[in-house]
């Protein structure tokens, strides 16, 4: 979103014209910018074979994965129903990656017949995948290397206390379960959280990696999983995606080099790609004063995007209808009867009744994470692709909210109440 004579525009379409033809609460999204971030991913890494894992969990419109897909890019997948819809979006199956966490063995098994890349964190599931399946199915086997790394506590995942993956300190365990059941072991892979800024933490835990690589001969590729930062305020820091790029890029080719042949290196980006290219469109509804602060109530609440409740996330909030205005001090709040902050003492220009804002950052994890809280609807979302906005998704109606449910009392007498004469 940029401001253009005194008029924020998305790929030169006024924001306040995609706002007023969709009605708001609106997610919207610069396919341009989904498009860049690719760009820059893959440009920074020279001289290895890339594959770029998109993970769905951000953002999963059928219109986002197609869009991607067309730029080359792969899926990551973390349950059974984002491999179906991959596979709706025209993913080819060897394209895709399926990398659960406490499922079922049937789902997995079920994954197994989709014909996609299965990646295995358990060493019970990976005995039972040896059972089953031998050597007769490749798989990929999530590594733990316990490393603490990322932003808010409930996003890193690589530390000894998580669900995820196998402790490295139970490879050797692992080496056995695959020798005894002869699993051809095609992968390994690894997650150790999101907002890493520092690329040597990478470096780190590829360097594990590399070490556990030594006792798996197959393998044909090496995945890094991702956790690059984005910047949600204007002087943040993020990954310097270049340097790492650089760094990596050497220190891969040197791995491959003493493993004796080349293999693909895989990340496995959502938030890098998507964040910055999505906007959440809010109407203000009410200014109100008290002692303590100025609210601005607009028409929208936890329920479409939570990440500021759940983990304190930071969203810059711009007035898109007032860009030239004094500043003010205001606390942003929705409509959820429960605190449902989006931004705590910030200077907007001066908001009115009838404003609309924007709420930046809101293409990862906000429309994924909605949720029907107090029975509110979700809202439309929109592409923004070559200049013209296009919807992807309906507004929700009264009719999604009921659909499914089963009114038992339509068939079933109620008994009338005792009369009290």
């Amino acid at each position: 979103m940029e401001l253009k004579n005194s008029e924020y525009q998305i790929q030169g379409v006024p924001v306040t014209d995609i706002a007023n033809e969709f009605q708001t609460p609106l997610y919207v999204y610069d396919a341009d910018k989904i498009i860049s971030q690719i760009s820059s991913l893959r440009n920074a890494f020279n001289g290895v074979n890339l594959r770029i894992k998109y993970a769905m969990k951000s953002l999963s419109n059928l219109s986002i994965l197609k869009l991607v897909k067309e730029h080359g890019v792969d899926l990551d997948c973390v349950s059974i129903q984002e491999v179906l819809l991959g596979i709706q979006a025209g993913f080819p199956k060897e394209r895709i990656l399926f990398t659960p966490n406490s499922v079922s063995f049937e789902e997995i098994q079920e994954a197994v017949a989709l014909g996609v890349v299965i990646n295995i964190d358990n060493i019970a599931i990976l005995e039972q995948f040896g059972d089953v399946y031998q050597d007769t199915v490749p798989c990929a086997i999530r590594i733990n290397p316990h490393i603490t790394a990322g932003g808010n506590a409930k996003i890193q995942v690589g530390h000894i206390g998580s669900k995820f993956g196998i402790s490295i300190f139970q490879m050797s365990h692992v080496k056995k379960v695959v020798e005894s059941h002869n699993i051809n072991v095609v992968g390994l892979h690894m997650h150790s959280g999101s907002d890493i800024l520092d690329s040597e933490v990478f470096l780190m835990a590829a360097n594990v990696m590399f070490d556990c690589a030594k006792d798996f001969p197959n393998l044909q590729f090496i995945d890094l999983g991702s956790g690059f930062k984005v910047a949600y305020k204007e002087e943040d820091i993020v990954t310097n995606i270049p340097e790492l790029g650089k760094k990596m890029s050497k220190a891969f080719q040197d791995f491959c080099a003493s493993y004796g042949r080349d293999l693909e290196l895989w990340f496995e980006p959502g938030k890098y790609l998507v964040s910055e290219s999505g906007h959440l469109l809010t109407k203000v509804n009410v200014l109100k004063h008290s002692p303590a602060a100025v609210f601005v109530g607009v028409d929208s609440g936890l329920n479409h995007l939570i990440r500021p409740m759940m983990y304190d996330a930071y969203h810059h909030i711009k007035n898109v209808s007032n860009p030239e205005g004094p500043k003010r001090v205001y606390d942003v709040v929705g409509y959820i009867c429960e605190t449902d902050t989006f931004g705590y003492d910030r200077k907007l220009n001066e908001v009115r009744v009838g404003d609309l804002l924007s709420i930046e950052n809101a293409g990862a994890y906000s429309y994924s994470m909605s949720s029907n809280y107090n029975s509110r609807l979700r809202p439309a979302e929109v592409l923004v692709f070559n200049g013209v906005p296009h919807l992807i998704r309906q507004r929700e109606t009264l009719e999604d909210l009921t659909r499914g449910q089963v009114d038992i009392f339509s068939s079933i007498p109620v008994k009338e109440e005792a009369s009290l004469d």
